[in-house]
Formats: structure tokens, sequence, C-alpha cells
């Protein structure tokens, strides 16, 4: 008989346990009473949810559940809707199934029959039924693909109808296409992806067409290079450049490499960052929107941080804009760059592509060009997934390379214990409350204890005193934070513990071991990132991401980056497991993950391959979807472009 006892004021807690041939389970439920009178003794239930073992005992909290009546077999599929407090599964089902009965023969159809037997997918009505009423797993199956389908063409399409508006707008065609005084400058030969890439990124400039292109590959693979190939064809074409990195370590060391080059080439580079004097930044923004001339001449290539897309900056003939790690940036803040002047190519580069640009590749709106070849010298990472058992063998391997003369880094997600405690103190109270409570209990991540950089630097300073640890995090100021790395560099800091502020821009040839704790904290880009700092001289190199989580997605994630480097596959998989993201929203209010189309991508590639060609074909067609028989697609299109105001195109 279920037993109900108030806790504290305004929450009680109703628990019984219920039984089968397999055993005992105890079931919980928060404020809601109101059950007591439903399980009664002797009474056949049907129970859904996450079953956890506590002391010995199996457990179910505030499961989902449905009544047996004798007579009526319970279906083997039964759809779970998302809910909230007051609205009950029974409740959803109900309003679904009546509406269904009401408006299954007027449900509106996109595609003709030859379109549907040619593609191999069910009508939508099939699909709906399929989704909510399933027999069997093949139906879900079929009715998940043609939604799939359909919203894949609808977007393709919408992008297609978008590109062709394009074709023929203004761009600057930089006729400059020969680039062999900028490779004899460089101190290495460039690898023929390299080289191929750059063959793709000039034709595309050539044009009259906007270029919108992005370059992927790997950490070390060399897209720097290439980038700044593309650079030297603009300003040696007459027009300007401007490339924004995330960070100012990052735009500081694109800035000292690229004007040790451009400097022979008559080129003028320049640097503006956030920590630009105020004197120098009025100088550099005159000089850039051709106000006025100093010794140097004009501006060429300007190299930034987000301080290239603030009020007052203005180009005088900008022809070139390069956004490097483009997964750090905003879509609003990578498309203000290039509206600072109309008609501009548009280079993007990303050793792990974002789930939503990946999406974006697949539908065409892109260019791709892949740098699949590394440079010689490069070494595959090996990385490992532990646990707080393998501590002392970590510290132990620590100290191995520090002996070696090598680098160690270090990544903690917090900075100081006052984080790690305002964390727990909210999950304490999302607790408290019965709703999220459940929700966490039943689908959230297991939480394990958070490291941060200030204490794990002083517990290791105790225990390697022989070790020369320094310390580094988004709150220092520049200047700290660029003494920290010129330390790490020259060696009179041998372990770096270090929030994610190295993600990006950090070249230490000498870095060989990189470890990630709590590494279930990072996502995939970021974890690629990071182990991207280690491994980029000639030495062995290793990355330890240590993790106690039990979640099942967690440990997916991780055996991810154990299993592969390329930065393609993980990209793929990051895709699969967050969504593709918002691929069109109201301006400022994108998100980049986890769209309600996720699936769309991740479970069937072939479907989306083939909506998209079906889409591209279409619009080739039709490219204004003019005709009778594109009417529906136009106004799914139309519907889809109301909530357009900007893109990464």
């Amino acid at each position: 008989q279920p037993t109900c006892r108030m806790v504290r004021r305004g929450m009680n807690i109703l628990r019984f346990k219920a039984f089968d041939e397999s055993g005992a389970v105890e079931i919980t439920y928060f404020n809601q009473n109101y059950l007591r009178d439903t399980f009664v003794t002797g009474a056949t239930f049907r129970f859904w949810g996450k079953v956890y073992r506590d002391r010995g005992t199996l457990k179910m909290t505030s499961p989902i559940f449905e009544p047996y009546v004798e007579g009526i077999a319970l279906r083997d599929l039964v759809p779970v809707y998302p809910v909230t407090s007051g609205i009950s599964q029974k409740f959803i089902s109900g309003i679904i199934s009546e509406a269904f009965s009401e408006c299954s023969d007027g449900i509106p159809e996109l595609f003709d029959a030859s379109f549907l037997e040619s593609n191999k997918i069910v009508s939508a009505g099939e699909a709906l039924k399929f989704i909510h009423f399933p027999t069997c797993a093949s139906d879900i199956e079929r009715g998940r693909l043609r939604i799939s389908f359909e919203e894949a063409y609808i977007v393709a399409a919408a992008f297609a109808t978008e590109r062709a508006k394009k074709v023929g707008s203004a761009a600057p065609a930089m006729t400059h296409g020969d680039i062999g005084e900028y490779t004899a400058a460089l101190p290495y030969e460039l690898t023929g992806a390299q080289k191929r890439s750059l063959d793709e990124i000039c034709a595309d400039m050539a044009g009259c067409e906007p270029m919108r292109r992005i370059l992927i590959g790997d950490v070390g693979s060399g897209k720097t290079a290439v980038a700044a190939g593309a650079a030297y064809v603009a300003a040696k074409s007459g027009y300007q450049c401007a490339i924004m990195a995330p960070t100012e370590i990052l735009a500081k060391q694109h800035y000292e490499e690229l004007r040790r080059i451009f400097s022979r080439m008559g080129i003028n580079t320049e640097l503006l960052c956030g920590s630009t004097p105020a004197s120098e930044k009025r100088r550099i923004l005159s000089v850039l929107s051709g106000e006025t001339r100093d010794l140097s001449g004009k501006i060429d290539v300007i190299i930034g941080t987000h301080a290239l897309i603030s009020d007052g900056v203005s180009f005088e003939k900008l022809g070139l804009v390069i956004t490097d790690e483009q997964h750090r940036f905003g879509v609003m803040q990578r498309a203000s760059l290039a509206s600072k002047s109309s008609g501009v190519h548009m280079l993007a580069m990303s050793a792990t592509p974002i789930p939503r640009t990946l999406s974006l590749v697949y539908y065409g709106d892109l260019d791709v060009s892949k740098l699949d070849e590394m440079p010689p010298g490069r070494q595959r990472v090996d990385t490992f997934v532990v646990d707080e058992r393998y501590r002392e063998r970590v510290i132990r391997f620590i100290r191995t390379h520090v002996r070696a003369g090598n680098r160690v880094y270090i990544v903690c997600p917090m900075i100081e214990e006052s984080q790690v405690k305002a964390s727990a103190e909210f999950e304490k109270k999302i607790e408290n409350d019965p709703e999220e409570m459940a929700n966490l209990i039943l689908f959230e991540e297991e939480k394990a204890p958070l490291k941060s950089t200030v204490s794990y630097a002083r517990e290791l300073a105790l225990r390697l005193p022989d070790v020369s640890i320094g310390l580094l995090n988004g709150k220092m100021k520049t200047a700290q934070k660029n003494a920290v790395m010129e330390d790490f560099l020259n060696g009179k800091v041998q372990v770096l513990v270090s929030t994610t502020v190295i993600e990006v821009g950090v070249n230490v040839p000498e870095a060989t071991l990189m470890i990630v704790e709590n590494a279930e904290r990072f996502g995939l880009s970021q974890l690629h990132q990071l182990r991207g700092r280690v491994g980029r001289g000639e030495r062995k190199s290793f990355c330890i991401l240590i993790s106690d989580s039990k979640n099942e997605k967690s440990r997916e994630r991780l055996s991810v980056m154990k299993k592969t480097s390329d930065g393609g596959e993980i990209a793929e998989a990051d895709l699969k497991l967050r969504g593709a993201g918002d691929l069109f929203a109201p301006s400022g209010r994108f998100r980049q993950h986890g769209a309600a189309s996720s699936f769309v991508f991740c479970e069937n590639g072939e479907i989306t391959e083939r909506a998209v060609l079906a889409a591209r074909e279409t619009v080739e067609r039709d490219p204004e979807l003019s005709l009778y028989e594109n009417a529906a697609l136009k106004r799914r299109v139309e519907s889809l472009r109301a909530n357009i105001e900007n893109t990464i195109s």
C-alpha cells in the first residue's frame, strides 16, 4: 500500500513497491499524493522511466504509468511526449488521438505519388500515423524518414533559391593569380592538399560571384598558410583583407607570422585587438578607412579579434574576410564583419566544424576545401579515457614528461572554488524542486565533482614540488596571460593549469601531454581543439581525458575522441549527439545546438543526401518556384524564410 509523508513545507513524497516476475522496484512520486487512491494493492500497471540502484534497492522516480484493464492488451509501443506540470501523458495522447481522427484526411501533401514512389518515402498522413500510433519498430522508422526527408528538402530548397539569387551579384574579381612569390617566401613546402585548396580559393576569388567557402582541416594541417595565400592574392589585387581570430593570443600569433612574410612583399599588416592602445587604435582606424596615410601607406591586411566588428571600424576597400576557428564565433558576429563592405569574398576555417556549419555544408550553402594531408613530422596523439582510479599514474606520467624536457597542459572546467560551490548550490536548488528533480534523475547527466584551476594548481605544487607550475584563466589581464604563456613557451613554466582559454592559438612544439579534467563537461569540438595543442612537434604526444561520469551519452562522446583524430568524423559524431542547431532563426536568436530536426542528419545520411539532391534539381528547373507544381513548396520555403534575417552566408 502506498505511503505518503510530508518531508518539508510544500513537498510530500508518495512511495510504494511494484512487483513482476523479475522482482521488485521502489517507486517514488513528488507532490502527487492524489495518486495514493490510484495505486491500490493488487492493481496492475506498466511503468516507464529510469531504473537506478540505491543501497541495493532498485528504484524509479516519477515514472510514466499506464493501467492494465482485463481484456484490453497493452500496446507494445507507446509514444512518450514531453510534458510539463499538470499535464499527463494520457492527456496529451488523448488530444493527439482526437486531432488525428478529425484531421487525418486533410493532412497536406507536398509530393505527388510518383515522387513518393521514386524516393521510397510514405505520404505525410502515413508518416504522422506511424509516428504517433506505431504497430512495430519499422513503422516508426518509416515515419521518421519521411519527416526527415521533407524537412531536409524544404531547407535545401530555401538555401538553393537564396543561392540562385546571389548568382551574378557583385564581388571584386581578384585577378592576381600568381602566388609564386608567396610560396617561395615560406620556410616549408606546401602539401598537396594545401596547394589544391589554395587553387580552389583563388579560382573562387577570381570570379565576380562572392566566395562562400569553408576550409576544413585538422589542427596542424596548415590552414593558416592557405588563408595567408588568399590574403596575399587579395592584397596584390588591390583589396584589403580582414582576418578575425577568437582570442588575442591567436590574433597576435597570426600577426607575427604574416607580418614576417608579407613585409618582404610590400604588403602592410596591422593588428587590432581590445588591448590596442587608444592612440594606436585611432591611427589604425584612420588608415584602414582611407581617411589618412602614414609612412607605411595603406593597410592591406588587418588581423584582430572581435574588435574588428566594433562600431567605428570601416574599410577603404575590403575584398576578403577570413574567420579563423569559426566555431568560436556566433552567426551574427561572422555576418557583422562581412557587412562592413558589400560584395566581399568570405573564407571560414575550422578544425572541427560545429554541427550547424556541417549541416550548412550538407545543404550546399558553403563550398568546401579540405586539408586531408598533414605536413611531414606531425604524429597522431594517443588518447586515453580514465577515471579517478588512475590519478596516481597520471601524476607519475606528468613527472615523466617534465623530466624528459617536455611541457604539460592541464585543463579544468572551473577557475576557482567559488564557481564549483555555486554550481553545487544550483544543483541543490534544482533537487529541491520536485518537477526539476524528477527530470534531473531521469534524463540529466550524472554530476561529478568539478576541478578548479586554482585549487588544482595548488594541489599539484604540493605533489610535484620540483616542477614549475603556471596558472592561466580568462579572468587574468592580457599582460598576465601573455607573461604566463611566454614562460610556458621558453620552459620557465613546465606544467600549465588552465581553463579552455588555451583551446586555440597556442603553438608550443615541446608540449607533449594534454590532461582534461571533468572531460564530460566539454563538447567534442572543444576536446578536439584541446588535444590539438599537443603533438605539434616531432615528439610523441598524449591526451588523457579524465571523467567519472557514468552517463551513457558522455561515455559515448569520450569514446569518439579515443577512436578518431579526424576532425570531420568528430564533427559528424557531434552532429549526431547534439543536433544541428538553428539553420534559420530570427536575428540574434540563433542556437548552435539541439534543433528539433536533429535526426534529419544523424540517423540516415542517405535520406538527407537524397532530399538535398532532389531539392537542388527542383530549384535548377524552377529557380523562383513559380510553377504551379511547386506552389506548395514555395509557401513552405517562404514561411521558413520569414524567420531569416541573417545566416553565415
